[in-house]
């Protein structure tokens, strides 16, 4: 299959031996809307280590982000029980470090996908 992706979607887009149900799905569309969320996995993922980061490390650490941009994405994963503040500042709750450990899966994955984009950004 030179030059061509190969689709592992199964009929009606969905993948996997088990079709999600419907409740698995909507869950799964209301995560992905909110990582979509401008800065929202930066957020996660700047928070991943452990230790609580003030506003002002935070927005150094998630880098380019205005302060009502990081002020919004905080209210929203705080609302969603992903990330909680505390004294010392902003710290991922257990569901948290659960969602940052699994993005993390993406530091193995990020090389191989990027040698094979080849030049321009065009898949080999």
């Amino acid at each position: 299959m030179t030059g061509t992706a190969k689709n592992t979607l199964g009929a009606g887009g969905k993948s996997g031996a088990k079709d999600m149900g419907t409740k698995d799905s909507a869950a799964v569309g209301q995560l992905l809307a909110l990582l979509e969320s401008r800065y929202a996995m930066r957020v996660i993922w700047a928070l991943r280590d452990g230790h609580a980061q003030t506003f002002r490390l935070l927005q150094d650490s998630v880098g380019g982000i205005t302060p009502n941009t990081l002020n919004t994405r905080l209210k929203e994963l705080r609302a969603t029980g992903l990330l909680h503040h505390d004294t010392e500042g902003y710290l991922l709750t257990t569901t948290g470090i659960e969602l940052a450990r699994r993005l993390g899966e993406m530091t193995a994955y990020a090389p191989k996908w990027s040698a094979s984009q080849g030049r321009g950004g065009k898949p080999r």
